[in-house]
């Protein structure tokens, strides 16, 4: 089969379109025939080696969620079979003609979803999903401050805080805050010209608000902390602008009874990432279904042996939503 390969670090050039074997069917998993695969960030930092490691413990492939044709089902497999259309989470293998995923990682594919749609639902909304209602607590009334709205997880966030009734602030690029006021943001902050905390405070008169989703890390964190009501919760899901040493004091969160929580999901056990997607497919799942509530939002697709081509596109920082890879001529299936 064709993959993505690379046999050095680097920028995007070490990506080559190569012939690999078939990855070996366990009995959990199934086999499925890939028809479009979803690049993450986190792609960037394996191909770049930020992980110090060339693989993400399941293949040296990269590549973290995949749509396709189930071809091949292991013999402790339910609830799926040879000819289902899937989309889910692998622990890599995504950029290739033929990839493995545990059972209990796949979704089924909502029937008015194309290939490349559904290949853009799996790792951004469920991330998504886990942030902000299972950790952040989100409810029908709160308020949430969503960074990097113009991102894949932060369009994935924005959608579904409207979808349960919240009210939303979102931080972008000026160019791109007309899409995010779209898909269902309140108030739009340019993240370059306005002070995101400054904001908060003028819009809500001084209360703040009660969940703050962050993708960039330090350089935000005391305003995200300014920017919480009280018994207000931080979700911290990326460190895009740096990691390091932060300082908060602790009279903040004793006295305004915050918390300060952390989520990434591949470093997480296995069973753990089974219940995430088991929570997000239980609560979100239909609601992709023609005419529901949420929609998966793809800036382009790029054929599987231009993968540098997407990996450039993502390091430009210019994509809303995400960037596909197609497995054929035809990117629209």
């Amino acid at each position: 089969m064709k993959a993505i390969e690379f046999e050095q670090f680097g920028d995007a050039d070490v990506l080559e379109l190569a012939e690999v074997p078939v990855p070996e069917l366990r009995p959990a998993d199934l086999l499925v025939r890939v028809h479009a695969a979803g690049v993450n960030r986190a792609d960037l930092t394996h191909r770049r080696g930020g992980y110090g490691r060339p693989n993400f413990g399941d293949s040296t492939i990269m590549g973290l969620e995949i749509a396709g044709e189930v071809i091949e089902t292991g013999a402790d497999t339910q609830g799926f079979k040879i000819g289902d259309r899937v989309m889910g989470v692998v622990g890599g293998g995504a950029y290739a003609e033929l990839a493995r995923i545990d059972w209990r990682m796949a979704m089924p594919i909502p029937d008015s979803l194309n290939y490349v749609h559904a290949a853009a639902i799996p790792e951004v909304f469920v991330t998504a999903h886990e942030a902000m209602l299972h950790l952040g607590g989100l409810r029908r009334g709160d308020s949430v401050l969503i960074h990097a709205a113009a991102g894949g997880v932060g369009s994935a966030a924005v959608q579904l805080a409207y979808a349960t009734g919240a009210s939303i602030f979102a931080t972008a690029e000026a160019s791109k805050l007309e899409r995010v006021a779209q898909l269902g943001a309140d108030v739009v902050i340019d993240y370059r010209t306005q002070d995101f905390a400054k904001v908060i405070a003028q819009s809500t008169d001084g209360r703040g608000v009660d969940v703050v989703i962050d993708f960039v890390g330090a350089p935000y964190f005391a305003r995200n902390i300014a920017s919480l009501g009280n018994g207000g919760r931080l979700v911290q899901v990326g460190i895009l602008g740096g990691g390091g040493e932060v300082a908060v004091a602790l009279e903040d969160i004793l006295y305004r009874h915050l918390q300060i929580k952390g989520t990434v999901m591949k470093s997480r056990l296995q069973e753990e990432k089974h219940a995430m997607v088991r929570r997000f497919r239980e609560h979100w799942l239909d609601r992709f279904e023609g005419g529901a509530a949420l929609e998966p939002v793809v800036d382009s697709t790029f054929s599987l042996a231009r993968a540098a081509d997407a990996h450039r596109r993502m390091e430009s920082s210019a994509n809303v939503g995400k960037i596909i890879l197609t497995m054929d001529t035809n990117p629209s299936e």
